[in-house]
């Protein structure tokens, strides 16, 4: 796989239905993980950056901005679709680490929220954001331009 597919490609939806389908997933997902929980973590309030270094991580005002960074910067990217496919990967690491390390010994409804936008992170990850993203736009524009 090449760079520019890793970074702007993504998998044929056949139909329009499923396309305008992906691309509503995609915003509503980007923009209610961004506009709900990334942004309260930028700038990392001390609370969250404590909660990261309770987990262990080295540094933990670095690895709370990388969090928090995750959530919003990604939303937003996860919604325009522009580098979905990295946007999607780093908010999937993020909410692996938030299900299975800050709620790990709590009862599977604290981890929900965490396990639903990780799922929905690793199908974009795996799909890319669909036609209607601004992925695809600069592929067909650069194909055109061939």
């Amino acid at each position: 796989m090449s760079t520019k597919e890793l970074l702007l490609g993504g998998a044929e939806i056949g139909t329009s239905s499923g396309n305008v389908g992906l691309m509503i997933l995609r915003v509503f997902t980007g923009l209610v993980l961004a506009s709900q929980h990334g942004i309260r973590k930028i700038p990392p309030h001390e609370n969250f950056v404590q909660g990261v270094g309770e987990l262990g991580f080295p540094l933990p005002e670095f690895f709370a901005w990388a969090a928090g960074s995750s959530e919003f910067f990604g939303g937003l990217l996860l919604a325009i679709g522009l580098l979905t496919r990295p946007a999607a990967f780093f908010i999937l690491i993020t909410m692996i680490t938030a299900a299975f390390g800050r709620h790990a010994a709590d009862p599977f409804s604290d981890k929900e929220l965490a396990l639903t936008f990780g799922f929905m992170a690793l199908c974009f990850l795996l799909l890319g954001g669909g036609r209607y993203a601004i992925d695809a736009i600069i592929q067909r524009r650069k194909t055109n331009i061939k």
